[in-house]
């Protein structure tokens, strides 16, 4: 079982971070409030707003371009889709784990490329402490936005979770090339470096 996770998480974070271009013990997650965003070119609208989360000069300017690249990855662009999740997240926040997985299992077979349903039902399997079900869940988000730090983080989570403290180096590290104001994972990304590769003499 460990070999095989461990060559699953080779695999993801073998995945590109650019062109197509959470804390650890808990799940990086969208805000509660999200911006309205008007309808145009996604892929376009996501380019840009990564590269304004890099440069941008303080946290509060941070929290800002994350809750807009939030709102385009929640945008699912199906009234259906968007209440089966409204349905699933309520599930959840009851610990109705069983109902909260058949409805995303729904958002997935109606829209197979909506990578939040993804994501969303890779968080209730890490909650359930099945971590292969998560880890192939983040697997088909990061297929298909490498980008997603909160997909990034949730892997270093489990990597931390299942002792594998190289791997969760590695996510962690790539979760910060995409956002680097990513609350505390800078210092559990000190201490893993301490860790896997010694302290510098």
């Amino acid at each position: 079982m460990r070999i095989r996770l461990a060559f699953a998480l080779a695999t993801i974070l073998s995945l590109p971070l650019a062109g197509a271009v959470a804390e650890p013990g808990g799940w990086t997650e969208p805000p509660a409030k999200l911006p309205k965003v008007a309808r145009g070119d996604r892929t376009k609208n996501l380019d840009f707003l990564f590269e304004a989360l890099k440069v941008a000069p303080d946290a509060d300017s941070a929290k800002l371009v994350e809750g807009r690249i939030w709102a385009l990855w929640l945008a699912s662009g199906s009234d259906t889709a968007d209440l089966l999740m409204t349905r699933a997240k309520t599930a959840a926040d009851e610990k109705d784990a069983n109902l909260a997985a058949r409805l995303l299992d729904s958002v997935i077979e109606l829209k197979p490329d909506y990578i939040e349903a993804w994501n969303r039902r890779a968080t209730l399997h890490f909650a359930n402490k099945d971590y292969g079900s998560s880890l192939a869940d983040i697997r088909q988000v990061l297929a298909r936005e490498p980008r997603h730090f909160g997909a990034l983080t949730g892997l270093g989570v489990i990597m931390q979770e299942l002792g594998e403290d190289k791997l969760a180096l590695e996510a962690f590290r790539k979760a910060l090339v995409v956002n680097p104001h990513l609350q505390k994972v800078p210092e559990f990304v000190k201490t893993l470096t301490e860790k896997v590769e010694g302290r510098d003499i």
